[in-house]
C-alpha cells in the first residue's frame, strides 16, 4: 500500500467492492484503497521486506553491541486467544526499568520482526531496558477496535504481574510505547487502565503517533516541507480518515480508547515523551497531543526528528533512527533515579 491508500499496482485481482458501506453511505476513493489494501493482506499476507539485513541475526552483526542480547518469545493469552510478544535482555545487565513496545502499520498492518519492533527492541535491550515487543490482530477480516487494544492490554497486564520474572524490575518501572497506529493503541490502553483503576506505566512514549482521526492542521513549514515529497510518501487527510474509519468503525471515531486526541479528559495520563517527524504529515497529530497534554497539566516532552520521514524507526542505519533511540533511553533512564 502507498501512503495515498491505494494498492500499489493501482488494482487488486479478485477483488471486488460496493461503492457504499454497510449503512448505504457512499465510500470515497480514499475508503476503497483501504478496504483493497486490507482485503489483499488478509488474503495474501502482508509483503515481506525484502531487506537482506534487518532479520535479529543480520543486525546483531551490523552492530556488534546488539550480540548479547537474547531474544525469546513471551505466551500471553489475551481475551481473543494468543497475543504474540518477544521478549528482549541482556541477562548481563541490571535492569532499573523496562519498556513494553508496540509497533505501528496502519492497523492493518505490521509485525514483530519489521525493525521497528525488532531493532527497537534489540537497540534498547543492549542498553539495560528489557523490552517487551507486542503484536496484536489486525483490522483485517472483520477485526476491528478495540480488539487491538484488548491485546495490547492483555500483554500489558502480563508483563506488569510479571515484571522481576520478566524483566529483573519492579512492576512500576515498566513504560509503555507505540509507534504510529501503536501509539494510538498504547494510549488508549493508558487510558482504560486510567479509568479502570489499572496498574498505570510510569512513562508513556510515541513516535509519529496518530491521535486523531481527523488531522490537525500543519503548520505552514510543515506544508512547505510535505508539498517537496512524492505521493507516496504523503498521508492525505482523506486517507487519514479512511484508516481511521476501517479501523474503529464510524462510532469509533468518536471513542477516546480508539483516538486519544478526541478524550475529553486526558488528566491523569503518565508523564509522556513524543516523538514526531518533521516531514510527515502525521506530525500535526503529535503536535496536537502535545498541547492537549500539557493543557491537562500531564507532564510531556515533545521533539520534532529533523530529516526524518513517518516510520524512519524501520531503517536501523539512518541517523534519525539512532538519535531517537538515544533519545527515548535517556527519557526511560531518567525514571530509575527517581
Amino acid at each position: 500500500m502507498t501512503r495515498n491508500g491505494m494498492p500499489r499496482r493501482g488494482r487488486v485481482a479478485g477483488w471486488r467492492t460496493s461503492s457504499h458501506d454497510a449503512g448505504g453511505r457512499m465510500l470515497t476513493p480514499a475508503d476503497i484503497g483501504v478496504r483493497a489494501t486490507a482485503w489483499y493482506i488478509a488474503r495474501r499476507g502482508e509483503p515481506a521486506d525484502s531487506r537482506p539485513d534487518v532479520d535479529t541475526a543480520s543486525l546483531q552483526r551490523r552492530f556488534a553491541h546488539l550480540a548479547p542480547v537474547a531474544v525469546t518469545d513471551v505466551p500471553v493469552s489475551g481475551p481473543h486467544g494468543a497475543v504474540p510478544a518477544r521478549l528482549y535482555r541482556d541477562p548481563a545487565q541490571p535492569a532499573r526499568n523496562a519498556f513494553v513496545w508496540v509497533h505501528g502499520g496502519a492497523f492493518f498492518g505490521g509485525t514483530l520482526d519489521m525493525p521497528e519492533s525488532n531493532w527497537v527492541g534489540l537497540e534498547l535491550a543492549a542498553h539495560g531496558i528489557p523490552t517487551l515487543a507486542v503484536d496484536y490482530r489486525k483490522a483485517l477480516r472483520g477485526v476491528r477496535h478495540p480488539v487491538p487494544i484488548d491485546d495490547v492490554q492483555a500483554a500489558w497486564e502480563h508483563a506488569t504481574g510479571n515484571a522481576e520474572a520478566l524483566f529483573g524490575a519492579a512492576s512500576d518501572r515498566v513504560h509503555l510505547g507505540g509507534a504510529s497506529a501503536g501509539g494510538a493503541i498504547v494510549a488508549g490502553v493508558s487510558l482504560r487502565l486510567r479509568d479502570d483503576g489499572g496498574r498505570m506505566p510510569a512513562s508513556l512514549v510515541l513516535a509519529y503517533p496518530l491521535m486523531h482521526p481527523d488531522l490537525p492542521p500543519n503548520t505552514a513549514a510543515t506544508k512547505e516541507l510535505m508539498a517537496k515529497m512524492p505521493a507516496r510518501l504523503r498521508f492525505h487527510p482523506s486517507v487519514v480518515h479512511a484508516l481511521a474509519k476501517h479501523y474503529a468503525g464510524r462510532a469509533g471515531l468518536r471513542d477516546p480508547y480508539a483516538f486519544a486526541g478526541v478524550a475529553k479528559d486526558l488528566r491523569g495520563l503518565p508523564p509522556t515523551y513524543i516523538l514526531v517527524a518533521a516531514i510527515d504529515d502525521l506530525r500535526s497529530s503529535g503536535d496536537m497531543f502535545a498541547r492537549q497534554l500539557r493543557d491537562a497539566s500531564v507532564r510531556v516532552e515533545l521533539f520534532a526528528e529533523r530529516s526524518a520521514t513517518h516510520g524512519y524507526l524501520n531503517h536501523p542505519e539512518a541517523n534519525s533512527a539512532q538519535r531517537s533511540l538515544t533519545r527515548i533511553r535517556a527519557w526511560i533512564d531518567a525514571f530509575g533515579d527517581h
